[in-house]
């Protein structure tokens, strides 16, 4: 695959703790039966010890309640940029959080809503003029289903520099290390490479924005996407994967093959150099409370799937709750806390992300690690990710039946042999050897230390 022609144009410097980071999406409101701060810091160990490293927090700041959706309606309905939400507890609370999670060398987001506020918003009776109107004056949603909100002006000098002084502010006071920005791409790109410099001022930061230059994002058709917004190249670090996300979808619908993960692959390399980093998902709050579960739209593939979103190129999220099987779609605007079954997949989880963690080819945004396709029969996805000469091989069977890879000669070294991460077996590369992969199921191995 040719590298981007512009690489020179991605200038973002990644945190060094983002290299081999796995995120995990945190709903405070649905997590414990508490719904608060506290109640999920007590989780924190836990998702440590499974290889998380970056915990991305949905919106914690009080809720509007003109217009409201629901009964305690959206986190993304924001009344004050500067405070956060009783429900949740206070902002010692947080700050408690996010020194726990620091002390477990883990990293904490805020989820940020840039583009828009609540219908109360104070903001609102101070500045008018920071507020997009139509033509009879009214103010006006940024999305015409989202009538709880309204949309933000950033003509206005004076709004871009409050929202700057409130992104420094959580980033400051509450220890924060970075946002993830909901539909950044409907806020100019000029903001955003605006508001970096002024956070890399306080510490380094990672920013995930909520957008996909290949894929319509924020509601929008394919007529209304702007593809070209350029937010990877000087203010984030990551943007959403959405076109593999549903393209795993359509391929688990029968509408799309295996093999067209190569042709999203060559897109993504045309389109960025291989420092980029995109965020690859099988849920998260939107998917699971909108389009349905993993196991709804996936079905028996929701765990194979989980491998490749975990271990091809990219940067894994995991949602609250998938580590336990999660089969219901969240309510999202009322309470509806998590069944956590004594976490059925945690252990699927932690291999796969300690993986990601510990393995040199498996870094995120590293040029140097270098991708190979396996050839094989249709229904069985393998590939190699290699550098200097460790690499993890990854075989995926989206058939009911069992599935061969044949025998092939691999660009790893014979002497280092491999071990199977999921049995634990022991297993040599001295000669071309055919892989069964049983049915609806996965196989990962890595070249032995």
């Amino acid at each position: 695959m040719p590298d981007h022609p512009d690489a020179s144009l991605f200038t973002v410097r990644h945190p060094e703790w983002a290299a081999n980071a796995t995120i995990y999406e945190v709903n405070v409101r649905n997590y414990t039966p508490e719904g608060t701060f506290r109640a999920f810091e007590a989780h924190l160990p836990r998702l440590q010890k499974m290889g998380v490293v970056i915990v991305w927090l949905m919106p914690i700041h009080p809720i509007g309640a003109v217009g409201r959706k629901g009964t305690l309606g959206s986190p993304y309905a924001v009344q004050d940029y500067f405070g956060v939400n009783p429900e949740f507890g206070a902002l010692e609370d947080l700050q408690h959080l996010v020194e726990v999670a620091h002390a477990l060398g883990m990293k904490v987001l805020l989820d940020w809503v840039a583009n828009h506020t609540s219908r109360d918003n104070p903001l609102i009776e101070a500045h008018p003029d920071w507020y997009q109107h139509d033509a009879q004056g009214a103010l006006v949603p940024p999305v015409a289903d989202w009538t709880d909100v309204v949309a933000l002006d950033y003509a206005n000098p004076h709004l871009r520099a409050y929202m700057v002084e409130a992104l420094c502010y959580w980033v400051r006071d509450a220890g924060l290390d970075g946002y993830r920005c909901d539909v950044a791409g409907l806020v100019p790109t000029n903001f955003w490479d605006a508001a970096r410099p002024a956070l890399e001022a306080i510490k380094s930061v990672f920013l995930l924005a909520e957008w996909d230059e290949l894929y319509p994002s924020g509601g929008l058709s394919w007529e209304e996407f702007n593809g070209d917004t350029h937010l990877l190249e000087k203010a984030f670090d990551a943007s959403f994967g959405l076109r593999l996300h549903y393209l795993l979808d359509r391929i688990a619908e029968g509408q799309a093959a295996l093999a067209d993960i190569d042709t999203y692959l060559a897109a993504e390399r045309e389109k960025y150099p291989p420092t980029v980093y995109l965020m690859h998902f099988t849920s998260n709050h939107d998917v699971n409370s909108w389009d349905g579960t993993e196991y709804e739209r996936l079905g028996p593939l929701a765990q194979p799937f989980a491998v490749l979103a975990a271990l091809l190129p990219g940067l894994p999220l995991l949602y609250s709750g998938q580590e336990a099987g999660l089969n219901k779609r969240l309510a999202f605007f009322d309470r509806n806390p998590i069944d956590w079954q004594d976490f059925p997949l945690q252990d699927f989880y932690t291999k796969l992300f300690q993986l990601k963690k510990r393995h040199p080819a498996l870094r995120n945004g590293d040029p140097d690690s270098h991708f190979h396709r396996l050839n094989g029969p249709d229904g069985l996805y393998g590939f190699i990710r290699e550098k200097a000469g460790a690499a993890v091989i990854v075989l995926v069977n989206a058939t009911a039946e069992p599935l061969v890879l044949p025998g092939q000669k691999m660009p790893v070294s014979p002497q280092k042999g491999l071990f199977d991460v999921f049995s634990g077996e022991a297993l040599t590369l001295a000669q071309p050897k055919a892989r069964t992969v049983p049915a609806h199921g996965w196989r990962v191995l890595r070249t032995r230390d």
